[in-house]
């Protein structure tokens, strides 16, 4: 499993950073540091589409405050955005772009915390200077929940004040949704269908309550296990879901975990793929190219940097 063993490695090298904004205070061995209190969101530049994916491909960058291993949207943000930008540029003009920056809002820790959950929220000055950065890239900002022992839908619904923004979805880590007595980072976590549906459910709620554009509901996979029951999680309106496939090494190993991952998807559900910089490239692998990612079947909707 070596994407297992990337995991430990990351968890075992960020456990001595600071809580921050990503952290409660006095939580011990938090994954991500402080940064500065963030200047107020401005007014949303342009109406995003009823439905973000309905003609856009998604392209982000995630990150966290304080750490570079969990993604390049991290430190300056407007460097970041930058970058972002120029990786944009390197995808074939077929059809139009979105930016998206995707924050780890929910971060999982190697400790308990004073809940017992393993994980902490962030602030809404790490929100609002992350909404900001998406707004200024005119793309959309999700708020990746990696949630520990705790349940996926309290931990969206601890966001909701941000969720009723019409450019604020979500990303669903499964990989840390860990059972009562396990350690994040031990072994994979997992959830289900039915868990997912319940999430789904009440971002399409809150579309059709507030009159939003459809929430993006993304929810990442790196192994079969991680989602079971996957036909459980059925069509909502108001939400527009994406499978992002998360598997690590070459190009060929990478595709091989799509073909794995890829046929229990729902017809609804459309398709997303994850690379990352550092990982996919060891041993001198090329990191997959934008054309051959899109030559992917089905055509992912998402795709992701790490």
């Amino acid at each position: 499993m070596p994407h297992l063993s990337r995991r430990l490695v990351l968890t075992a090298g960020l456990a001595g950073l600071a809580a921050g904004a990503c952290g409660a205070p006095k939580r011990p061995e938090p994954l991500v540091a402080p940064m500065a209190l963030a200047p107020a969101v401005e007014a949303v530049p342009a109406p995003p589409p009823a439905d973000p994916l309905a003609q856009n491909l998604l392209v982000g960058f995630c990150g966290a405050p304080g750490s570079k291993a969990l993604g390049r949207m991290t430190g300056d943000l407007d460097a970041a955005s930058r970058a972002l930008r120029q990786q944009i540029g390197t995808f074939p003009a077929i059809r139009p772009i979105t930016p998206v920056v995707e924050l780890i809002a929910t971060t999982v820790h190697r400790s308990p915390g004073a809940d017992g959950m393993y994980r902490s929220r962030c602030g809404d000055e790490t929100v609002r200077a992350y909404l900001a950065a998406a707004r200024a890239l005119n793309g959309l900002l999700l708020l990746d929940i990696q949630p520990g022992r705790a349940d996926f839908l309290p931990e969206v619904r601890a966001y909701e004040h941000w969720l009723k923004e019409p450019d604020v979805g979500v990303a669903l880590d499964p990989e840390w949704a860990v059972e009562p007595g396990v350690v994040p980072g031990r072994k994979f976590g997992r959830t289900t269908g039915a868990e997912l549906d319940e999430v789904a459910r009440y971002l399409g709620g809150l579309a059709q309550e507030h009159r939003l554009p459809a929430k993006v509901m993304v929810y990442h996979q790196v192994a079969a296990k991680v989602v079971r029951d996957e036909q459980l999680l059925v069509a909502h309106p108001g939400v527009s879901p994406v499978k992002v496939v998360d598997g690590i090494g070459s190009a060929a190993a990478k595709k091989a975990t799509w073909r794995t991952l890829m046929p229990t998807k729902p017809a609804h559900v459309r398709a997303g793929f994850k690379l990352f910089f550092e990982e996919d490239t060891r041993n001198g692998a090329p990191l997959m190219n934008p054309a051959e990612v899109l030559a992917l079947t089905p055509t992912p909707s998402y795709v992701l940097y790490e």
